[in-house]
């Protein structure tokens, strides 16, 4: 047996979707941009708002009080992880395979997650839990909106950057 039979050549295009229904793009992509871009923001909430990180994240899961910034990047960065591979089914669906509109496409997804979740999902998810840290409804906050957009473009450029390697 050769070693083309034991490593058969991976495909480097992006898969659209097929007959059998299944949802397109590269998933790994979609982790690992959804992970950097976490990390991203992350940072920028840590420089910003810590006790967003801290405190407000973690309990969503119960984990704070008291304030756990370690805790508090897991779970965002799991969050982001997952995001992002909804992200790269969206990308193969729409069939956005040029970088300056992977890019785009992920500020724009980013402003959706922060109108979806960061302003009206997590407000109410903290109040039902307890948490001191339950902002007002709705949380249509400006700095968490740049947030969101700053995980949207390093996750858009980092997906576009691998989509097409992994």
């Amino acid at each position: 047996m050769s070693s083309g039979e034991l490593f058969p050549a991976m495909s480097t295009t992006t898969e659209t979707v097929g007959e059998t229904g299944e949802l397109s793009g590269n998933w790994q992509a979609g982790v690992l941009g959804g992970i950097l871009g976490a990390l991203a923001m992350g940072a920028l909430v840590l420089a910003m708002n810590p006790p967003v990180l801290a405190v407000a994240i973690p309990s969503l899961y119960g984990l704070a009080p008291p304030p756990n910034p370690g805790l508090g990047m897991v779970v965002h960065v799991s969050h982001g992880a997952v995001l992002g591979v909804i992200f790269a089914a969206i990308a193969g669906t729409l069939g956005v395979e040029r970088t300056a509109q992977r890019v785009g496409l992920g500020v724009g997804w980013g402003v959706v997650t922060w109108i979806g979740l960061a302003a009206l999902v997590m407000p109410v998810w903290l109040s039902v839990v307890g948490s001191p840290a339950s902002p007002p409804f709705p949380n249509f906050a400006p700095p968490s909106l740049l947030w969101h957009a700053v995980y949207g473009a390093v996750l858009g450029g980092v997906y576009a950057a691998t989509a097409d390697r992994l």
